[in-house]
């Protein structure tokens, strides 16, 4: 399956490291490298908030989590995901993927969050929940990109409660940001013309234009400053005096994976053998493009005091495709929980019975990857090369302190 593994070219990556003030954090201890986690997406990091929604896309049922921990959690894997791997701390010895030693993040919906647990972080990801307001509508409740922010403020009001602001600054400062967003809006939107009109009404380009000036508003006026009416990219002086109100700081903002290349994608455009769906991953390759510059954007205009990485996924997630079998996979365009041709037609339904060499196969069922990807991409995403994430990882953003 022959993917092109599109390079990541920053010009000003000089610029962003020589023009900030950048402080050395102190030598690493065994502590946590992040005071905490702030997670926002989609299907791919939802932990099990849509448990408590009214929506057709959960995951809270078997053969889902027949290799995690806890079981059917919510999570749309057959064990743990990319944040989790990234992120959670488990009761469970034999987890060798704890890479920022931050304790499990429990989902905003949960019942038994307690102040401890809210401390240590967040995940706001909602399974259908896209940069759109509109998209994933046609599976029910979910958490939009605009949602999750607002459930973000939520918690923000919890922390006031407990610390004083300045406090509260260092601690949101040394804080990670990650967002995973953008691939329903195109599954669940863009290339669902049974549903929505939005291919219609957009060209691919201008589309993508779309997503990224929602996306960035959010990003600006929700989590910064709600208090400016200038343009979206207009980062003018009044947008670097604001930005660090809320005292966020670190911020990875991952791109969108080859959705050319999922069981669903091969299924339905019925490629040739061995080959993606171009045009699906042609117009996320648009997105994709637009996201770095916004990323490459936000670090010259902010980098009095933040940091933007971005996370590039579709160039990680095809180098695996490409390399399979150096990777240990042998299956690469089916699902091993599915139904239909490459059991991508109809997904993984309760109590379907899974391919049993999980650890072969890169895809979980017609839209999310296994575990063991999952355990992949989380590495490249935490000590990654700059073909991974760019301007840094995940693991070198940990040892900065932006003043």
């Amino acid at each position: 399956m022959a993917v092109e593994l599109g390079c990541v070219k920053w010009m000003t990556l000089i610029a962003i490291i020589m023009g900030a003030r950048v402080i050395m954090a102190e030598e690493s201890s065994p502590q946590a490298q992040f005071t905490a986690m702030f997670v926002f997406g989609d299907s791919l990091t939802d932990p099990g908030n849509n448990n408590y929604l009214n929506s057709l896309a959960k995951a809270n049922y078997v053969p889902y989590g027949v290799d995690f921990y806890q079981g059917p959690s919510g999570r749309f894997c057959n064990g743990r995901t990319i944040i989790d791997y990234i992120a959670l701390k488990v009761n469970d010895m034999r987890n060798k993927g704890d890479l920022v030693g931050i304790p499990a993040l429990l989902p905003y919906t949960s019942l038994s969050a307690s102040e401890k647990d809210i401390l240590r972080g967040v995940n706001y990801a909602s399974a259908a929940g896209g940069i759109l307001e509109e998209t994933g509508q046609n599976l029910g409740e979910r958490f939009s990109f605009s949602g999750q922010v607002q459930n973000f403020e939520n918690t923000l009001s919890q922390l006031r409660s407990h610390m004083e602001d300045e406090e509260l600054r260092n601690y949101l400062a040394k804080a990670l940001v990650i967002m995973i967003l953008g691939s329903n809006d195109y599954i669940n939107n863009y290339l669902n013309p049974s549903f929505y009109t939005s291919s219609f009404v957009y060209s691919p380009k201008d589309y993508a234009n779309l997503l990224i000036n929602r996306y960035a508003t959010q990003i600006l006026f929700s989590l910064f400053s709600k208090n400016t009416h200038q343009v979206v990219h207009d980062l003018s002086s009044r947008y670097i005096a604001n930005i660090g109100r809320l005292g966020l700081r670190k911020f990875f903002i991952a791109g969108i994976a080859p959705l050319g290349c999922i069981p669903n994608q091969i299924a339905n455009g019925l490629p040739p053998p061995g080959k993606c769906v171009d045009y699906a991953n042609n117009i996320v390759g648009m997105f994709n493009k637009q996201l770095e510059s916004l990323v490459n954007e936000l670090n010259i205009k902010f980098s009095n005091g933040s940091i933007f990485v971005y996370g590039n996924t579709f160039g990680a997630f095809t180098d695996i495709l490409n390399n399979a079998k150096s990777y240990g996979f042998s299956v690469i365009d089916r699902g091993c929980c599915g139904i239909g041709r490459n059991q991508g037609q109809i997904t993984c339904l309760p109590f379907s019975v899974p391919c049993t060499n999980r650890d072969q196969y890169i895809f979980w069922d017609a839209f999310h990857p296994t575990q063991a990807v999952n355990q992949i991409m989380a590495q490249k995403a935490y000590s990654g090369s700059a073909s991974d994430c760019y301007p840094v990882n995940i693991q070198q953003m940990a040892q900065f302190y932006k003043t």
